[in-house]
């Protein structure tokens, strides 16, 4: 199977009828529509469903599933993940990258000199933060223009101009 994206993890179940409550983590939220093909995933086990149902409640989502009918069978999912294969990911807009993308990309200076590599891309209240592993040392640096001065897909490669003594810390 390819490698698999979560989208939402399930929390528990809602009412009778087989919904179930779920934080939504994928950036386009927008994906998750009646007839959307998903994985769920807990530890080594995997389902194949089918969404039947989407609606927003209190800050999640709402989801049903063709054939999860019953709080029973609802409970069962609670605690996976909804995946969906990597290939299926929104194409990234201009300037937005997500984290599987960017996992292993070199960081470099201006200069060219390496800086280490990405281990990490997060989102936190601050803004997105990258992690960057350098000799065995991961530094948490903000992902904001002024430090990040671009960013080469192609070549798996990150311009960093960092404050000094970033690595440092």
């Amino acid at each position: 199977m390819p490698p698999l994206l979560v989208v939402a993890s399930i929390r528990r179940t809602h009412g009778l009828e087989g919904e179930v409550v779920a934080d939504v983590v994928t950036d386009f939220p927008e994906r998750l529509r009646p007839g959307l093909r998903v994985v769920w995933r807990s530890g080594a086990s995997e389902r194949p469903l089918t969404l039947r149902g989407v609606r927003p409640h209190a800050g999640r989502m709402l989801l049903a599933f063709d054939g999860v009918e019953t709080v029973d069978a609802a409970r069962v999912l609670a605690g996976g993940d909804l995946c969906v294969p990597e290939g299926e990911a929104f194409p990234a807009p201009e300037g937005f990258y997500y984290e599987h993308e960017v996992a292993g990309f070199r960081c470099v200076d201006g200069a060219g000199r390496e800086l280490g590599t990405v281990t990490g891309l997060e989102k936190t209240a601050a803004g997105p933060m990258l992690t960057v592993k350098r000799e065995g040392r991961e530094t948490p640096v903000p992902w904001t223009r002024p430090i990040v001065v671009d960013v080469d897909r192609a070549g798996r490669r990150i311009v960093l101009d960092p404050p000094a003594g970033l690595f440092d810390l």
